[in-house]
Parts: C-alpha cells; sequence; structure tokens
C-alpha cells in the first residue's frame, strides 16, 4: 500500500462555507452586495436556492 502525504505548503485552503439560513436570519429571503450591486437569495418551499439581481 502506497503511503499518502499532505504537503501543508501547497495545499489549497478550503473554500469559505455559508449557511444560506444563517444568511437569511432564519427566513427565506437575503440580499448580497457585491461590487455596489445588490443580489436576492431565495429559499425556495422546496429547499432550493434561487440567487437574482
Amino acid at each position: 500500500m502506497m503511503e499518502q502525504r499532505f504537503d501543508t505548503e501547497r495545499a489549497t485552503p478550503a473554500l469559505p462555507r455559508h449557511r444560506a439560513r444563517d444568511m437569511t436570519d432564519g427566513g427565506n429571503i437575503a440580499e448580497i452586495e457585491l461590487d455596489g450591486q445588490v443580489y436576492t437569495l431565495r429559499i425556495t418551499k422546496a429547499g432550493k436556492l434561487i440567487l437574482t439581481k
């Protein structure tokens, strides 16, 4: 069996993860701003995410 090693100097950091329910404060809508543009994040009744401008 081959030994696997992890090179911490070359490792890619984990992607940031945000919980949608936390972003909506337990509701189903949040506004997200990016470079002066405001987007709306919605959680549907089916538990899907929709991001609109």
